[in-house]
């Protein structure tokens, strides 16, 4: 049976940006070669798939480290995001049930047009965040309907997670 491999430490020691550009970096090239032989459409469905299996498990790993999968657990793993100042943030909303904010400055998407492939940032990072969620908690929701990927001012994220019911008396 093959051991399983070290905690993946590379956002702490790295910072997600860094990480994400030496990730694009590699996949750019990659990607050409993999599209020229199999078919662009094809691979990147591929690329889809595998980026939101890793992102599933990303966020059942921070749940695990956290020791919590609330929402308030969720939101203070954030800095972690804007490390770089990757991101600029205007928290909206934090309680038990909603964490909304928007992302007012988004660098992972700047880095993706100066890369020239701003069409893979959307895959590459948006992709993302939906099964972070996930995985991180599987009762928390997320309702984005723009990015600065795609283009808009800004993105807005907003987190639910339905209010727990009341215990029933004896």
């Amino acid at each position: 049976m093959a051991e399983r491999p070290p905690p993946d430490t590379l956002n702490e020691r790295l910072g997600v940006l860094n990480r994400r550009e030496a990730e694009a970096r590699i996949l750019q090239a990659f990607l050409k070669r993999l599209e020229g032989e199999f078919g662009a459409e094809r691979v990147r469905e591929i690329l889809r798939e595998t980026i939101i299996a890793i992102a599933q498990e990303q966020g059942a790993a921070m749940a695990r480290e956290q020791g919590d999968d609330s929402l308030p657990a969720f939101a203070d793993t954030l800095p972690a995001w804007q490390r770089d100042g990757a991101l600029e943030i205007e928290e909206l909303e934090r309680s038990e049930t909603a964490f909304h904010f928007n992302v007012t400055r988004c660098r992972y998407a700047e880095l993706y047009r100066a890369l020239g492939i701003p069409e893979l940032g959307a895959l590459l990072s948006c992709n993302r965040d939906f099964a972070l969620i996930e995985g991180f908690n599987p009762e928390v929701k997320l309702q984005r309907n723009q990015t600065i990927m795609e283009g808009a001012s800004h993105c807005d994220f907003r987190y639910h997670r339905p209010a727990p019911l009341p215990e029933e008396g004896g």
